[in-house]
């Protein structure tokens, strides 16, 4: 199994079918760099807690947008540093990210951009194909699953969710073919961070139970 997933237990993927795959400008994050403070809220609710990080979780976005399709940008919870969970702090960090020169058409693993923050010319499958190898359950949320409540967790967990669009019917027939379970978090369409929130009370919730 890659190292770069040693000691993360849950990872949340985001599909982001707009999103800029070159460097931007930070002062129109959601406009021409196509949602990009989507982007960072995502990363920002995975990663943190109050005073503090989330050390056995990981966030990846799958970058759709132009101009140089498709790119993965992967932080990594218990490697990270320099990152505060504010929108501009988290931009700059994937900016610098999306500054790493890749050859027309190359693909190559992942490379470390600063501490925790990885880029890689990865597609959607490529991401899931990895973590599959890499032993990880992979849940789709979607309004319409199996109420998360009633699915049982272990541990190497993958959660893979859309962006504001959603995702596209091909990225969907991808998703479901990794998928072992599509889990719902409410019967309403809920923002990608608000999902990401809700994944971790569960988990949380459930791991904190006492059983007699």
């Amino acid at each position: 199994m890659s190292s770069i997933f040693s000691e993360i237990d849950r990872v949340f993927v985001i599909v982001c079918s707009k999103a800029t795959t070159a460097p931007f400008n930070l002062n129109d994050m959601p406009g021409s760099a196509g949602r990009m403070d989507l982007v960072c809220r995502f990363i920002a609710q995975v990663i943190f807690v109050s005073h503090g990080v989330r050390k056995d979780s990981m966030a990846i976005a799958v970058l759709k947008g132009e101009p140089d399709p498709p790119k993965a940008i992967l932080v990594k919870g218990n490697e990270v540093r320099y990152m505060a969970p504010d929108e501009r702090n988290i931009g700059g960090l994937i900016r610098k990210a999306l500054s790493v020169n890749f050859k027309s058409g190359e693909q190559i693993g992942w490379v470390r951009s600063t501490p925790g923050i990885y880029v890689a010319r990865k597609n959607l499958k490529d991401v899931l194909s990895e973590l599959e190898d890499g032993g990880y359950r992979i849940y789709y949320l979607k309004e319409n699953g199996e109420d998360i409540r009633s699915v049982k967790f272990g541990k190497k967990l993958a959660f893979v969710l859309g962006d504001h669009l959603g995702l596209s019917e091909e990225d969907e027939k991808i998703v479901e073919a990794y998928a072992d379970v599509t889990v719902s978090l409410s019967p309403i369409s809920l923002q990608a961070d608000q999902c990401v929130v809700i994944v971790h009370y569960e988990l949380d919730r459930s791991a904190s139970r006492v059983h007699f």
